[in-house]
């Protein structure tokens, strides 16, 4: 069975929903629509699709260590409490 990394999963899935703009003095803009506030900007494309990476890992631990609901992107909902497996069954 492969193993599931859920973190990793969502943090693909929310920025392939991104979006960027090329902004008028040449530099570009980036954020995700359905996790609001997380927006970026850098130089370069790459620069600001780092800083999006970022700020959107930030965001995620930010909410999941205050409680907050996160949005539920390509069905990956982080809201919901941990399946945990008995010791014994090691």
């Amino acid at each position: 069975m492969p193993a599931r990394y859920i973190l990793s999963d969502y943090v693909q899935a929310a920025l392939a929903e991104a979006s960027y703009d090329k902004l008028e003095h040449g530099s570009y803009g980036g954020s995700i629509p359905s996790c609001q506030g997380v927006v970026a900007f850098g130089q370069t494309l790459g620069e600001c699709q780092d800083e999006l990476r970022s700020t959107l890992e930030d965001w995620i631990l930010l909410g999941l260590r205050l409680g907050h609901s996160l949005p539920v992107v390509a069905g990956i909902d982080l809201n919901k409490e941990p399946a945990r497996e008995p010791v014994d069954t090691l």
